[in-house]
């Protein structure tokens, strides 16, 4: 599914999301402002590992879908933007600015801009930094840009929230119910209760410790990443 189509889609189930009264009127398609930082964003992203390639401005074009009578003017301005990495935080200021109320779909132009960072089969160090910093500059968290990240790269084996089965950004109620099912299905009791072996009873101690170690890990990132002064 295209980004535009995307966008519209989420207008028509939520009728009132295009007419948030804290974003330009319209769909976002629809403003110029929106399709030229876009545009460089995507560009610029595409030079940040030292090359742009072809194939980052065609998944670019499949992701962003440009109008048919702009294509070649959004061509033409994405071959420019892509001459050089430098400027692409003043696009995502202005882009964050013009849609603070609508964060859904700041996350959605990421989300674009993580599918051409992977265009190529790799992301480099630059290419992952300057997707964090984009990830900033839309004021997103921390857990949201991990979600993203684990949704394009994968999640690392060790990532507490992989062994959870937990998106990175769900609430706390969800972390803490996860870890308690977890819990409860890798209890050593209920191995001892089925009259396992010592091997398997070992086995569900170690499960349980990486449960919980994980849980642990979770809360303490969340705390360290909780504005100063919160609960």
């Amino acid at each position: 599914m295209s980004f535009w189509r995307k966008i519209a889609g989420l207008a028509a189930r939520r009728p009132d999301f295009a007419d948030c009264p804290d974003c330009p009127p319209g769909m976002p398609g629809e403003d110029p402002a929106f399709s030229t930082a876009v545009t460089a964003l995507g560009a610029k992203l595409a030079k940040a590992d030292g090359k742009a390639r072809d194939i980052e401005y065609e998944t670019f074009a499949e992701v962003f879908h440009p109008e048919g009578r702009s294509a070649q003017d959004v061509r033409r301005f994405y071959e420019f933007a892509r001459q050089t990495t430098r400027g692409f935080e003043s696009y995502a200021r202005r882009l964050a600015k013009r849609y603070a109320g609508c964060p859904q779909i700041l996350e959605d132009v990421l989300d674009g801009l993580f599918h051409i960072a992977t265009s190529d089969g790799t992301v480099t160090d630059d290419e992952m930094a300057y997707l964090e910093r984009v990830s900033d500059l839309f004021a997103m968290s921390p857990l949201a840009f991990r979600r993203l990240k684990a949704t394009h790269l994968g999640l690392a084996e060790d990532d507490p929230y992989a062994i959870l089965e937990t998106p990175h950004d769900a609430p706390d109620e969800e972390l803490r119910a996860a870890w308690k099912r977890a819990l409860v299905e890798a209890h050593p009791d209920r191995a001892r209760a089925r009259g396992l072996p010592a091997e398997f009873i070992a086995l569900a101690e170690a499960k349980a410790a990486a449960i919980n170690a994980a849980f642990d890990a979770a809360m303490r990132e969340r705390r360290a990443l909780a504005p100063a002064g919160a609960a």
